[in-house]
């Protein structure tokens, strides 16, 4: 089977590409920046780098000239946002099936920005052959914006799960490593974390602030103004030192505006964190509020929210509990192998139908 990946330069195409490789006889990329060179698989054939944007109507013919150049069998287009628009101009006239992936904010926020860009999406959702969402939640959201010829819930999954972790041995530490930008409200995080710091209950515990952005500054500034003397900002670090640090977590917490199924609240749960969560469909997905983690249904009140959580996660066999519940979830449904193979059975699926029917 002959791939042709379409998406942008982000961690989680790349990522996708190195997970699918084993699972087809080649694969090409056409993305919009550099391929760092870790993720490059065995059987990569060609990398065309193009830009996405909507006053780049070049990119549709590029990406239509390297399909009649390699004739692939199946395309799969990540996001249902300018990029499947190129896509599908490229692929118009062509009986080529291809499946589109949604991410999360290019069906849940980009709508809502104005008629046009809800009707790009639409006609996105629409054309595809079939389409995958990460959360049952954004399925649905994609069945009201447009007809929907094969739905499929899936996520890309954390890397592998990893041994069961030593409760005991956890120190009293909360992780926050989204991305430092105003959709995730990091600065909420640092607030509320100013009310645990002045509850002497807590005094042993840390919050560790992991990830970078634009509002990495104004984040530090806010601390340093607040008096913070438990937290620490690592900036982006290596996979590995992550998984340390969620290994060393008793608590999680992400707070974003919009959110799909993230990569790190699976990884999270993994690793043995209690998750706060902000009240969003797909975090309900994962977490029933008491019992396997916390849902804030108001970030004002985050600060009570994460004093309430500490206090369960700091007794061993409280958290334990909530432990394996979790890990039992990802293994069920976020382990990344196990959806690389579901979505190559899609591939096989839509190569198997009737070539009248695969569009």
């Amino acid at each position: 089977m002959k791939l042709l990946l379409i998406g942008s330069a982000s961690v989680h195409t790349f990522r996708y590409l190195a997970g699918i490789a084993p699972h087809v006889d080649e694969i090409h990329l056409v993305t919009s920046g550099e391929l760092p060179a870790r993720y490059h698989a065995a059987n990569l054939g060609r990398v065309l780098q193009v830009d996405f944007g909507l006053r780049a109507l070049a990119t549709a013919g590029r990406i239509a000239g390297l399909i009649a150049a390699l004739q692939p069998d199946i395309v799969h287009v990540h996001q249902a946002n300018s990029v499947a628009w190129h896509a599908r101009r490229a692929l118009a006239g062509t009986s080529l099936p291809w499946l589109l992936t949604c991410w999360g904010s290019d069906v849940l926020l980009l709508p809502r920005q104005n008629r046009f860009m809800k009707h790009l999406v639409a006609a996105n959702l629409a054309a595809a052959s079939a389409v995958t969402s990460d959360s049952l939640h954004m399925a649905a959201v994609c069945r009201e914006l447009a007809p929907i010829a094969r739905m499929d819930v899936l996520n890309f999954g954390m890397d592998a799960l990893p041994p069961a972790p030593d409760i005991a041995a956890k120190p009293l530490s909360v992780l926050s490593c989204r991305l430092h930008k105003p959709l995730y409200r990091i600065d909420s995080i640092v607030r509320a974390w100013a009310e645990v710091e002045a509850d002497p209950r807590f005094a042993g515990w840390t919050l560790t602030v992991a990830a970078s952005g634009e509002e990495t500054e104004h984040l530090k500034t806010l601390a340093a103004s607040l008096g913070l003397a438990r937290v620490t900002f690592t900036g982006f670090v290596a996979p590995e030192v992550l998984a340390g640090l969620y290994r060393d977590a008793r608590v999680f917490v992400s707070v974003p505006k919009s959110d799909a199924t993230s990569i790190s609240l699976l990884e999270a749960m993994g690793h043995g964190c209690l998750p706060v969560l902000s009240n969003l469909p797909a975090n309900l997905e994962w977490v029933l509020d008491g019992v396997n983690g916390a849902i804030v249904e108001d970030v004002q009140r985050l600060g009570t929210a994460l004093q309430a959580q500490l206090l369960r996660a700091a007794d061993d066999a409280q958290l334990a509990e909530a432990v394996t519940l979790n890990r039992r979830l990802v293994a069920e449904k976020g382990l990344h192998q196990h959806n690389m193979q579901r979505f190559a059975d899609i591939y096989r699926d839509l190569l198997a139908l009737p070539e009248g029917n695969r569009r």
